[in-house]
């Protein structure tokens, strides 16, 4: 009998949340640990008012972010010089190896639907908290 594992489709709904290294909490969705995906994962972020994130990186991959409500803003770049904001409707790449902060600075929620070109994105992320103060939020 062949018991070798044979790639199917899947359902995930986003119930269960975990917190990331980044110091936000995603909605589980595809990944290594969900689905057994190779390259690619995709989860629901929700910041609420006043959330902000870690400075880090993600040292080996790449991520495009959908904002699906709300507005974030995100500093970005070797010392976070850059700075941008996210609106509903708009899409943001961000490549591997590229320091970053996002926070919402709004009084709205703002949930984003972010991919990452690494099944295991968590392994990848690089605290930089050198950077923190540079951002006062």
């Amino acid at each position: 009998m062949d018991t070798s594992f044979k790639p199917t489709c899947r359902i995930v709904r986003p119930e269960s949340t975990y917190d990331g290294k980044q110091g936000l909490s995603y909605f589980a969705g595809i990944s290594a640990e969900t689905v057994g995906s190779k390259a690619i994962c995709m989860h629901l972020l929700t910041m609420p008012p006043g959330a902000r994130a870690k400075a880090h990186l993600h040292e080996h991959h790449e991520t495009a972010i959908y904002c699906l409500s709300g507005q974030a803003h995100t500093w970005y770049g070797d010392r976070l010089e850059n700075h941008v904001i996210l609106h509903a409707g708009e899409l943001m790449y961000i490549p591997a190896g590229v320091p970053h902060l996002p926070a919402n600075l709004s009084n709205a929620p703002c949930t984003a639907l972010i991919a990452r070109t690494d099944p295991n994105e968590q392994e990848s992320v690089v605290l930089l908290p050198e950077l923190d103060g540079l951002i006062e939020v």
